[in-house]
């Protein structure tokens, strides 16, 4: 089997999933705009050969470099796991007559609008919204959805360039910041915690399941600079407080039609217990989410996943035997690392629990926390009991001080 996978080498997890699949037999055929020599040597020994195009996100000149290209090199299946790459994979599969996801059955997942319309039309609860391209469009959206709201990119992945609306007067002010957005979408705010439903499936079914929660929600983290955002995968998913979540999920999956592959969705638990649908992509949680899953269960989701895209099934045993937890640091002032206050403290105290401690050093440029979740590093934790767990991470988020200037 053939795979071609689109931009195996960022962003950074999918050199695992590269030589997942590899591992488990395929010959992976790297698609890039990059040369080889740019990527690390495990990589690299995982393609059995590589497309290297012009200017990979100009669809139509990557389109017929790679048909030109398939003329020597037998392509079987095509693989995406990175959201801007989505709609080119499809398109490509169309063109090379290949199985798979077609652009209409894509843009399910990446067209939030349409993916709400679809969840509307099955009965599932979503939140109200409207579709905008216009600053007249996005008023007469709040007007049909009423306030509180969230403005945000149709296409987007993550939080970045989402807005909470509360009236008239912020909404002005929000439309001048997502001028550069083509197409957004006005939607109704739910108060609640946010959590996600990730899978991998394979025809059809899901063969593995997750539960995350995020900590605080995201929207918040997004505004707060002062916060150090926590993701929490969780061991316990027969709580009844996820009950509805998880169901939501899998109504999700079989309303959607997704087939195989890895799947990420979000989802609002209420102060009532409602689950409420969030949104949902046809790839994997980044920001080493899929680490935290690997971690709850001492697996591996990069083969997991490897192996039911290519051989129809999930052979992987799966013990949720711990909670895992991921902590992101934000340095404070501005300029260079100047010290990192507490850690030594943290890890003498939990020192069997740490399993990843990755900061930025001392001298290097702190990073923009508006741009990235992953901020100026990250601490990796995990523990059986869920309570240890969030105590764990609540003292590295406030006792663990970075300082920039």
């Amino acid at each position: 089997m053939n795979v071609l996978m689109i931009s195996p080498s960022f962003p950074s997890e999918m050199p695992h999933f590269a030589k997942g699949l590899a591992a488990v037999g395929a010959r992976v055929i790297g698609l890039g705009e990059h040369p080889t020599s740019m990527m690390p040597p495990d990589l690299r020994r995982a393609l059995a050969d590589y497309i290297q195009v012009s200017a990979m996100f100009d669809e139509e000149r990557t389109v017929r470099e790679v048909v030109e290209a398939a003329k020597r090199i037998r392509i079987d299946q095509i693989e995406c796991l990175w959201e801007p790459g989505m709609l080119l994979a499809a398109r490509l599969r169309e063109e090379l007559g290949l199985p798979g996801m077609t652009v209409e059955h894509t843009l399910l997942f990446r067209d939030k609008e349409r993916m709400k319309q679809a969840l509307d039309d099955a009965g599932l609860r979503v939140p109200r919204h409207r579709k905008a391209a216009t600053p007249d469009e996005i008023r007469q959206g709040a007007e049909a959805v009423g306030y509180p709201l969230i403005v945000k990119p149709i296409a987007g992945a993550g939080s970045a360039d989402t807005h909470r609306v509360d009236d008239a007067e912020v909404l002005e002010r929000v439309i001048g910041l997502v001028q550069h957005v083509a197409e957004v979408s006005v939607e109704e705010f739910i108060e609640g915690e946010e959590f996600t439903f990730d899978t991998i499936c394979h025809g059809g079914e899901i063969a593995y399941h997750n539960m995350s929660w995020y900590r605080p929600r995201p929207l918040i983290a997004r505004t707060l600079e002062w916060t150090s955002p926590q993701t929490l995968a969780l061991r316990d998913l027969d709580e009844p407080a996820l009950a509805a979540g998880k169901k939501l999920g899998r109504d999700v999956i079989k309303a959607l039609d997704f087939q195989s592959g890895f799947t990420h969705m979000e989802w609002f638990r209420t102060p009532s217990g409602e689950a409420v649908f969030g949104e949902i992509g046809c790839r994997p949680p980044g920001a080493r989410s899929v680490d935290l899953m690997n971690y709850a269960c001492d697996l591996d989701t990069f083969v997991g996943w490897a192996e039911a895209v290519v051989h129809g099934r999930f052979s992987q045993v799966v013990e949720r035997r711990y909670n895992s937890s991921i902590i992101f640091k934000r340095a404070k002032g501005e300029g260079r690392i100047r010290s990192i206050q507490g850690l030594e403290r943290l890890i003498a105290r939990y020192r069997p629990h740490v399993l990843c401690v990755d900061l930025l050093p001392v001298g290097a440029h702190r990073r923009n926390w508006k741009q990235t979740l992953m901020s100026d590093g990250h601490i990796i934790l995990r523990h059986p009991d869920l309570q240890a767990t969030m105590e764990m991470s609540d003292r590295f988020g406030t006792d663990l001080e970075m300082f920039a200037e």
